[in-house]
């Protein structure tokens, strides 16, 4: 059952009206801005004069903030591109709409509570790579798709979208709870979607690739790490890769996870904080986590990235332990010490990884159906790749990964001979590797706050000084996001995704969460930082005619400068943006 794609919305002072006008059909879907029911009715009589009116492409839910609920729309998309015939849009903007028409309910303190709360929301929204069909469901693999029944195939795309990868599912709820509203309940995939339709070896194809992101223990990079005790793991993201010649498809589907303990690395003003792991049971987190994916995805190959020393390498060690107890017939173990290996711009030892992972490969195999619904061909298992934050050494190898089935793919299609390398195919290669770079960037910026490191090589093939400079660019962007926004951020996901959710009493009845007492020296040891670099500065700059009094002064205050600045790091944890509303605290042997 499709869904509207284009709706025109009216507001009046006690309503929200959305009329259909991608369809014949004479009805209203009516919000009650009062009651807050929702209801159809007939589109009989005019609307009224003084409504505020325009158009919009999708309602993408209603959350609840202090003042009340927030209904959200999507007004304006972009063409991604076309899959089998259906059109699949990006989300470019969205806009917020109270119900209530003033703030007169609220207390002082309650209305600074609801503009967090709305700007948490807000920069959600703000975060690109949404995407959307209202014929199509993305957030299925084909594979997956082709085993469902008709029965299933005839549900509407809410109800059959995958809760997983389903990033409205919770604003979506007011609505997915009346069968009725089916129509105008759209499922909103976030992570990355790039189709494209070049000509390779004179025949026209379509390469798709699509990065379906949970929403299962979602959140930022350093405040979500590992296991939850449902066995969901931190930036948990399905990446299929399509390629379509002659309506026959091809696809091949790979995932990313944290590593699947119960471990955490706050933040704590450190460039990299050592990682630590949690006093719980890993071995059922390790069985509830692949006995879902076991199910969903078959045989598992874990492809660890993580360093051999240091605290990557304590979790590496009890990755590996962990296993060893745990003893799961389709589960196997592969680990590649990344950064080793590659030293010194040896990037071409990854083909060491790949030979050991290709006899695995060929017996996982990738989906093949033809025009006739036959599949010829079936996926039997997945890699499931990590390093510590699933993303810059994870990119590098699910691309390597990829482009060694596309290529067996696209011989499969009768598009390139037998034995055809990519390499040989310049212009394609070319699309390949930006489009791989591209998902990278996405990915990382949803989960890090920035681009992915090592695109360079993702992009071109091979390590540059210019993509070693931005990297370390990057990094340093990365360092201040994730110490000193991604608390903010941390808690905006939680709150969108129903993580949190805000009682309209709250800050009155109970407390609020947003209001935190610092301890004194969050205020305190800064302003002493600041004091004494200037007075270092100015002691430096303004000259004096004893140099032994000047150099006393510059001493004193230097070493005022970096006591301070000591006692930051000391209690770096104090000093970061820390979470407020769900990931506050986190237990460690």
């Amino acid at each position: 059952m499709a869904v509207h794609e284009s709706l025109r919305l009216h507001i009046t002072t006690d309503e929200f009206l959305f009329e259909p006008i991608d369809t014949g059909e004479n009805e209203l879907l009516v919000i009650d801005r009062v009651t807050q029911e929702i209801s159809l009715r007939s589109n009989a009589g005019p609307i009224p004069s003084n409504a505020e009116t325009f158009t919009v492409c999708g309602i993408m839910g209603v959350i609840r903030l202090t003042a009340g609920p927030y209904l959200i729309v999507i007004t304006q998309k972009e063409k991604v591109g076309e899959i089998r015939g259906h059109m699949i849009w990006k989300v470019k903007a969205t806009q917020l709409h109270s119900y209530k028409r003033t703030m007169f309910h609220l207390t002082e303190k309650q209305n600074r509570d609801n503009s967090v709360y709305l700007s948490m929301v807000e920069n959600v929204l703000r975060t690109e790579n949404y995407y959307f069909s209202s014929t199509y469901d993305i957030t299925h693999s084909l594979q997956r798709l082709h085993n469902t029944s008709p029965e299933f195939i005839s549900m509407p795309l809410h109800e059959r979208a995958d809760a997983r990868f389903m990033w409205n599912g919770h604003v979506l709820r007011e609505l997915t709870q009346q069968a009725e509203l089916a129509r105008y309940c759209l499922p909103v995939l976030h992570g990355f979607v790039s189709i494209n339709s070049p000509v390779v070896n004179n025949k026209s194809v379509d390469y798709i690739l699509i990065s379906r992101r949970s929403v299962y223990r979602a959140g930022t990079r350093f405040n979500v790490r590992g296991l939850d005790n449902e066995g969901q793991v931190a930036n948990f993201v399905e990446t299929e890769q399509i390629v379509i010649h002659n309506d026959t498809s091809c696809s091949f589907v790979q995932t990313r996870g944290s590593i699947p303990l119960y471990w955490s690395q706050r933040p704590n003003l450190k460039y990299m904080p050592q990682a630590q792991l949690r006093s719980q049971n890993h071995i059922e987190g390790l069985q509830r986590h692949f006995d879902d994916q076991v199910f969903r995805y078959g045989d598992q190959v874990i492809v660890n990235l993580v360093n051999s020393k240091g605290h990557e390498g304590r979790l590496e060690k009890a990755l590996a332990n962990t296993l060893e107890g745990f003893k799961k017939p389709r589960v196997r173990y592969e680990y590649f010490d990344f950064h080793h290996e590659c030293r010194k711009m040896r990037w071409d030892r990854l083909s060491v990884l790949l030979s050991r992972l290709e006899e695995t490969r060929k017996q996982f195999g990738y989906f093949v159906v033809s025009s006739d619904g036959i599949p010829s061909s079936l996926q039997e298992g997945v890699f499931r790749t990590n390093c510590m934050d699933c993303l810059d050494r994870t990119n590098v190898v699910q691309g390597m990964l990829g482009q060694v089935s596309l290529e067996e793919q696209l011989q499969v299609l009768g598009v390139t001979d037998k034995h055809r390398k990519l390499e040989d195919l310049s212009q394609f290669k070319s699309l390949f590797n930006n489009v791989w770079a591209d998902n990278a960037d996405a990915i990382s910026k949803q989960y890090a706050g920035t681009g992915a490191l090592k695109t360079d090589f993702t992009r071109k093939g091979k390590r540059t000084q210019v993509g070693m400079m931005m990297d370390g660019w990057n990094s340093m962007i990365r360092y201040f996001k994730n110490n000193f926004g991604d608390g903010f951020r941390q808690d905006s996901i939680d709150l969108f995704l129903g993580n949190y959710e805000v009682e309209e009493n709250e800050g009155v009845a109970r407390p609020s969460p947003l209001q935190t007492d610092r301890d004194w020296k969050f205020y305190a040891i800064p302003v002493i930082f600041l004091i004494a670099m200037a007075m270092c500065m100015i002691s430096i700059l303004l000259p004096d005619e004893h140099v032994s009094e000047q150099l006393m002064y510059v001493l004193f205050w230097g070493v005022a400068s970096a006591v301070s600045v000591a006692v930051m790091y000391r209690y770096g944890s104090e000093f970061v943006d820390q979470p407020k509303l769900v990931h506050t605290k986190v237990k460690t042997d």
